[in-house]
């Protein structure tokens, strides 16, 4: 276990900041080693066990001290971690208690009352995570050694669920080994270092706030600062404090565009201050979705570097990134990551038969991803397992790929069987249009989808939000669209017409669709 090893060579560094609290590597193996006693002294509740799946524990605690130690502590007691989302309502948590076979619950007060009863239902026990910190001794640095030395990588250590995009969420198995993949891939990437200092405001019930985040920060031996909840103004404040300054941040891209119109809305001097902190940062990560370009180049003009673009997924970790020294691509998420194999799927021959379809290397396929960051299984889903892997091996993501430019840089393009679609034979990116519309000055924000069409198979539509400060149209849309976009994304839809007819409803009073 990565983490063990690292806090016994970080022993006294600061490892965790929460609630203005500051935690040193050895005070949260003492928490971690409390925990697992308890966990210890509940056992298994008659769930399911092999020598290579302990019991499941689940933690419900905000992004912090107590999550950690949880966290921490389940891995000593040779348990699966299961983080539950807190925002879901009950149905939901219910649902992952039963479905990964949870023996215990690990809560802190404020959401005992709401995970008890079912809990009760599920057949779990509820531990209320203790509210005082624990100080690290010399006797809980011996016990990590002895428990660090007995780790198993093959062994299950997270079940993350996913969304649940394609039916009800899967339990997504990874191991010791795995994580120790994923982290150690993006320590080497990103330049980590035990002086780095992570300002983490992002959820840890995904991959991207427990383990890219969270956890490569702690196998670094770097210090993590966390907010409650993602603030803009709060994260200004915390980007700009001179004293132990924070190196990192990672966002989404929605979070990138609430901190610049916070910025927006700085008086000069703020404004000074802000730019001076956004330019303090060595790294600054958005992930989680494609990054619209007007909100990379707004960053590129106020911190005065490119946002570092990556891919990743719930079953492989990261994937794909853009590099840390050299150039970063707008709209491109770069190149693998150390440990990572990706290929496209091999095209097919309805393909080769369609109008446009993939004769254009441009449009993509589907991408395949292989190496020892990707899951072991979907827990208890066998048959949903064994699909989701072809003959070599190699996990299906899902997602449609090219490769563009030079050096060649992989593109995402969306969903194959959501964000393409399939209109006239040409495979087109929904995700791709999106970027396009997003530069019109009057858009502030937009979805783009298909139709059906009895001609085309699939129009393309878009819903789009305009800019209250901006006039703008659909005439202004359509010419903008024209411009920018290949003939047959804006498409006729009657050939005797010299401009395309337009399907227009107000939706609400700041949206309307537009088929282009």
């Amino acid at each position: 276990m990565d983490v063990f090893r690292a806090a016994l060579q970080h022993w006294s560094r600061h490892a965790l900041v929460s609630e203005g609290s500051v935690h040193r590597y050895r005070d949260l193996v003492a928490g971690a080693l409390r925990t697992a006693e308890s966990i210890h002294q509940v056992g298994d509740q008659g769930k399911p066990t092999d020598r290579h799946n302990g019991p499941r524990v689940a933690i419900m605690a905000p992004p912090g001290r107590q999550f950690t130690e949880s966290l921490w502590g389940t891995w000593l007691a040779g348990s699966i971690a299961v983080p539950l989302c807190l925002t879901h309502p009950p149905r939901e948590l219910q649902y992952a208690l039963e479905d990964a076979q949870v023996s215990t619950v690990l809560a802190s007060q404020e959401h005992v009352r709401t995970v008890t009863p079912l809990a009760l239902e599920a057949g779990c026990h509820v531990h209320t995570l203790p509210s005082s910190a624990p100080h690290g001794a010399d006797q809980d640095r011996e016990r990590l050694e002895s428990a660090a030395q007995s780790s198993c990588s093959d062994r299950g250590a997270l079940i993350i669920y996913t969304s649940g995009t394609t039916g009800r969420p899967k339990g997504v198995l990874h191991t010791h080994g795995g994580l120790a993949a994923q982290t150690s891939a993006l320590r080497q990437a990103w330049a980590w270092a035990p002086s780095d200092r992570l300002l983490h405001a992002l959820p840890l019930h995904h991959i991207h706030g427990l383990v890219v985040a969270l956890l490569t920060a702690h196998t670094a031996g770097a210090c993590v600062e966390c907010l409650p909840s993602f603030s803009p103004k709060a994260a200004w404040s915390a980007l700009q404090r001179q004293q132990d300054p924070v190196t990192l941040f990672m966002g989404v891209p929605t979070m990138y565009d609430y901190l610049l119109n916070t910025y927006d809305k700085m008086d000069a001097a703020g404004q000074e201050a802000a730019r001076g902190a956004a330019a303090r940062l060595r790294l600054t990560v958005s992930g989680s979705a494609a990054c619209p370009l007007p909100i990379m180049q707004r960053w590129q003009k106020l911190a005065g570097q490119t946002l570092l673009e990556r891919y990743g997924m719930t079953e492989t970790g990261m994937i794909l990134s853009n590099p840390m020294e050299g150039e970063r691509r707008p709209g491109s998420v770069g190149l693998p990551l150390p440990g990572v194999e990706v290929r496209l799927e091999e095209a097919s021959q309805a393909d080769d038969g369609e109008t446009g379809g993939d004769s254009d290397p441009s449009q993509g396929r589907q991408l395949l991803v292989r190496g020892a960051a990707v899951f072991k299984e979907y827990w208890n889903r066998a048959e949903a397992t064994e699909e989701a892997f072809d003959t070599q091996g190699f996990f299906m993501t899902g997602d449609t790929a090219a490769q563009e430019g030079s050096p060649a840089y992989w593109r995402i393009l969306g969903r194959t069987s959501v964000d393409i679609i399939n209109s006239g034979g040409y495979k087109i990116s929904a995700l791709g249009i999106e970027d396009v519309l997003l530069g019109h000055p009057g858009i502030a924000e937009c979805a783009v989808l298909s139709l059906p069409d009895d001609s085309l198979g699939e129009s393309i539509a878009a819903i789009i939000a305009w800019h209250p400060d901006q006039e703008a149209d659909e005439d202004s849309v359509l010419a903008f669209a024209q411009k920018q976009l290949p003939r047959y994304q804006v498409r006729l839809n009657n050939t005797a017409s010299s401009k395309p007819s337009r399907l227009t409803f107000n939706v609400t009073r700041c949206l309307q669709r537009t088929v282009l």
